[in-house]
């Protein structure tokens, strides 16, 4: 089985060992800038391809169902209360009350002052707290706030800690930087593991992405995440097929193997369908679970219930079926 490792051995772009790329400014720069270029017109093609393939009855049902169990369900809101994160944590366990054959969400994803309530509310139930961190989601504060905002969810008890990295040192071509805080973020999340977040919308160019990927797992990231769900362009087809493409042949060029998760503006269960052909076709079926793939959604679960009942009862029972989150 694939592992999880901080340091990875092999030979990257250029015949570089992975293990040594990180040994200056100067020989990871010439790592990533060394990755191949991105055919921007293949990969959207590709993307837009894939998402047509038509999927079958009881195929759909499987989908949807694998779908609902790789959710991060989300709230991330100024005006969150103990009492929305607590009916939030039931719905993660529970998302449909009539059907109790309804998988459970992955995880409950909140503001590290949440995680002590959501931690309490999921007791015993298997279902992940996930808290952002590392001052999500512009990231502009110094490394020691950074810091002190992953040790304050941790001690909370958060099992995943999804990250933003310094989009600002990214783009000014400080990889250096971006490494050393991932690296500063992956020893103080301890076990809980690390999700790293890229704001793809503000990368600008998929190439940007390719070597923000690498950067993440070279940096040790468990998961690399698309967006924060805050800004205008988040999660795509086509950027997340880049980063299944990263993290196939990261392991294969590493034997370590790293989750993807796309987030923010993935609302129906078509959608969710499209992305999981995606994974299925790009990274293969080893990827096909919620221990390597995630959707970070608020909205996205009830579409899904919708759609679950419909093809259980062959009605469909529209928003007031669901709760509203």
């Amino acid at each position: 089985m694939p592992t999880t490792a901080s340091s990875p051995t092999a030979s990257g772009a250029g015949g570089t060992p992975i293990a040594d790329v990180t040994a200056s400014d100067s020989t990871l720069r010439r790592f990533l800038h060394g990755l191949p270029g991105v055919d921007a017109v293949g990969l959207e093609g590709r993307a837009a391809s894939l998402g047509t393939r038509s999927i079958k009855t009881t195929a759909k049902a499987y989908a949807i169902d694998l779908a609902i169990s790789m959710i991060d369900l989300t709230t991330l809101e100024g005006a969150d209360t103990p009492g929305k994160v607590r009916a939030l944590a039931a719905k993660a366990v529970n998302p449909d009350p009539t059907d109790r054959s309804t998988p459970r969400t992955a995880a409950v994803c909140v503001y590290p002052d949440m995680v002590a309530t959501a931690k309490e509310a999921l007791k015993g139930s298997g279902v992940k707290v996930a808290s952002v961190a590392t001052a999500f989601p512009a990231g502009r504060a110094a490394l020691d706030v950074k810091l002190a905002d992953v040790r304050d969810a941790v001690a909370a008890g958060a099992d995943e800690i999804d990250m933003v990295i310094d989009r600002g040192a990214f783009l000014a071509g400080d990889y250096m930087k971006v490494y050393e805080e991932i690296r500063a973020v992956k020893e103080v999340s301890g076990s809980a593991r690390l999700k790293v977040i890229f704001e793809t919308g503000e990368l600008s160019t998929y190439d940007n992405i390719r070597r923000a990927s690498w950067l993440g797992m070279i940096a040790g990231a468990d998961f690399i995440k698309t967006s924060t769900g805050k800004v205008a362009v988040n999660a795509t087809p086509a950027n997340t097929l880049l980063m299944l493409q990263a993290v196939r042949d990261f392991r294969e060029q590493t034997g370590v193997q790293v989750g993807v998760k796309p987030a923010g503006g993935i609302r129906t269960s078509k959608d969710a369908i499209k992305f999981l052909v995606l994974v299925n076709e790009t990274a293969g079926e080893d990827w096909l679970d919620n221990h390597w793939f995630r959707f970070g959604a608020s909205s996205l679960l009830n579409d899904l219930l919708m759609q679950r009942q419909k093809l259980a009862t062959g009605r469909y029972s529209g928003p007031d079926y669901v709760t509203v989150d």
